[in-house]
């Protein structure tokens, strides 16, 4: 856990230790957070988004457009699985125990396959919505 300040030895910014592990430490550590901020940034800025387009297709009666919206929060939500999983490799530079290390995996390999599949979704909703089907063929999507 990262300590802001210990009084004991006036460690600032740095979790407890000394030298340069304890330095690598607390700077893996500000990375992680800043990392973890990010995807938070990411999540929230896509639910943002998402909802302003969907008020716009229920106002509008657009129905057409709400797989872009389902596409915009996807697109944030891939790319904040991205950031948290660069925390869970951070943090496995860092874990304490094989437990946590273990624990650290199964969470990146769930992120992973998470992102994998989102980004199936979003590429086969993209070429879904690429063509509007007509009786006599399809035509591009405007």
């Amino acid at each position: 856990m990262l300590i802001i300040f210990e009084e004991t030895s006036g460690n600032i910014f740095g979790p407890p230790g000394s030298g340069v592990e304890a330095a690598v430490n607390a700077f893996v550590q500000w990375v992680m957070l800043i990392a973890e901020i990010v995807a938070a940034l990411l999540i929230s800025i896509g639910v943002v988004l998402t909802l302003t387009r969907l008020v716009n297709v229920r106002i509008r009666s657009r129905f057409d457009k709400y797989v872009g919206a389902r596409l915009t929060l996807s697109r944030f939500l891939a790319l904040a699985l991205e950031f948290q999983l660069a925390a869970d490799v951070l943090a496995t530079a860092v874990a304490p125990s094989w437990t946590q290390i273990g624990k650290l995996g199964a969470i990146a390999v769930i992120r992973t396959a998470l992102n994998y599949f989102l980004a199936k979704e979003i590429k086969q909703e993209q070429e879904t919505s690429a063509t509007v089907p007509l009786e006599g063929g399809t035509i591009p999507a405007q």
